[in-house]
């Protein structure tokens, strides 16, 4: 049986994530740049606002018989090109392992749905640890090989308890965090350290049905469908940016018990297409949007 490392697909290739002012001529000059160099280009997309009048980019090439050591494209696209087009950019290397840590409670079906996943070999990612605000799902971290670490929030210890996650946060040189049904609200002060690095799932129903029996709410107003939604987190409660939504028909033949379960399939599912994003580097943030590359 293949080891997980074995199954992930191995590549080695450089992503160019590109926005500045739109004017005429960037395609062609990043591409020209690329090609001068030997650069062969496997992925490109680009999208145009046109109202904001901004220019949005993805361009991936292989780092096989580039002229430019990896470690100095950055200065030399810097110097050459991104400093005189204004553009906010960053390069990723496909061979620098993402690693990513999960926050959980007590409910585990995001959670298994990322270790399934994670386990098959379908991303490129490392899972060094789980945090979690409960014991619930501890034998899960040990069925899977993670270690655990068990981490308990209550209003008068929040600071220092989320000082100490930081703490194992950088122990554990985690880049990205994924909040797999995690029950707690992070402060700004954390928030702040991981921009467009936290991805939280929630249910659809919000605002409309806030609290903690959203369904139960919803199923008493007959609702016709139901959703769920992936977002960056950011200091405004469930307001940052939207990575990717889903969402099912209903009837009134739908139990809330029925309900429930069609709001978490969604769930799952939703979350591990927005980090399957993430890990793949389609996504750009401008103000508290976002554009998906495909």
């Amino acid at each position: 049986m293949k080891s997980i490392k074995q199954l992930r697909e191995k590549k080695n290739t450089a992503i160019l994530l590109i926005h500045c002012p739109d004017k005429q001529g960037i395609l062609a000059t990043v591409t020209e740049f690329l090609n001068e160099n030997n650069g062969n280009i496997i992925y490109l997309d680009q999208y145009v606002d046109r109202v904001e009048k901004i220019f949005y980019m993805r361009v991936e090439w292989e780092l096989e018989g580039f002229a430019i050591p990896a470690d100095k494209i950055k200065e030399y696209f810097d110097t050459l090109i991104a400093s005189k087009l204004e553009m906010d950019y960053s390069i990723h290397f496909s061979k620098q392992m993402p690693r990513m840590a999960i926050f959980v409670s007590k409910m585990s079906h995001c959670l298994f749905d990322i270790l399934s996943r994670y386990t098959a070999g379908e991303w490129d990612v490392e899972i060094p640890l789980i945090i979690s605000n409960h014991k619930d799902l501890e034998p899960v971290a040990q069925r899977f090989d993670i270690a655990f670490h068990y981490i308990p929030v209550t209003k008068e210890n929040k600071a220092e308890q989320e000082a100490l996650e930081i703490e194992l946060l950088k122990k554990y040189k985690v880049d990205f965090i994924v909040l797999a049904r995690y029950m707690q609200v992070l402060s700004p002060e954390f928030v702040s350290k991981y921009p467009n690095r936290i991805i939280n799932i929630h249910h659809s129903f919000l605002p409309a049905f806030a609290g903690a029996k959203p369904y139960h709410a919803a199923h008493a107003r007959g609702v016709k469908i139901i959703g769920a939604t992936s977002h960056y987190v950011t200091s405004e409660l469930d307001g940052g940016p939207i990575i990717e939504q889903d969402v099912t028909r209903c009837s009134h033949i739908d139990t809330v018990e029925r309900l429930v379960r069609k709001g978490r399939d969604l769930e799952k599912i939703v979350l591990s297409h927005a980090v399957f994003k993430h890990l793949q580097r389609k996504i750009l943030v401008y103000k508290n949007k976002t554009v998906v590359f495909n």
